[in-house]
């Protein structure tokens, strides 16, 4: 399924492979790879309160400063499991945490089918990169705070998802 959605990269508008998921949706599964490249799935990542946050690169600025703020969050949200989600190949995820001290949150790499970005409507069509957004599923497997960041450049509302976590893990 491919879906013009209201999501711009420097104001041009782009192709989303996947559904738009909404507040009380099932989490989709998938399947990506972790910096080790051990496949994980939705049901890998447990059962308790997560955030996923996706970025469509590690090597942008504002990709990191996202990464970095929910790194710094993590350490803050005992019963909250982060998650990065993005196309980057996991050497390099690997090698960005090294060197940024990135050790609170578990990174994902995207890149060899797209599973996570098909299934959560945030894999842009033409450059195989992620869109901007942030999903908070609930223990249960129900998303509880979506949001779709609708410039790629722009930061996500960092303290809605951060208080939708906090809320749910309470």
């Amino acid at each position: 399924m491919i879906r013009t959605a209201a999501i711009t990269l420097r104001g041009n508008p782009q192709k989303i492979v996947g559904p738009e998921l909404k507040t009380g949706d099932s989490a989709p599964d998938f399947e990506v790879v972790d910096t080790a490249l051990k496949t994980v799935t939705l049901a890998d990542t447990g059962h308790g309160v997560r955030i996923f946050s996706v970025v469509p690169s590690l090597d942008t600025p504002v990709c990191d400063m996202q990464t970095k703020r929910f790194n710094e969050e993590a350490a803050a949200l005992p019963n909250v499991k982060i998650f990065t989600l993005s196309t980057d190949l996991p050497f390099a995820m690997k090698r960005w945490c090294g060197a940024m001290g990135v050790d609170n949150i578990v990174m994902l790499s995207d890149h060899r089918t797209g599973s996570f970005g098909s299934a959560y409507g945030t894999l842009i069509e033409d450059l195989r990169i992620e869109a901007r957004a942030i999903f908070v599923i609930d223990s249960n497997n129900v998303i509880r705070h979506v949001e779709y960041v609708s410039e790629v450049g722009n930061h996500p509302d960092y303290d809605a998802a951060l208080n939708a976590a906090r809320a749910l893990a309470a």
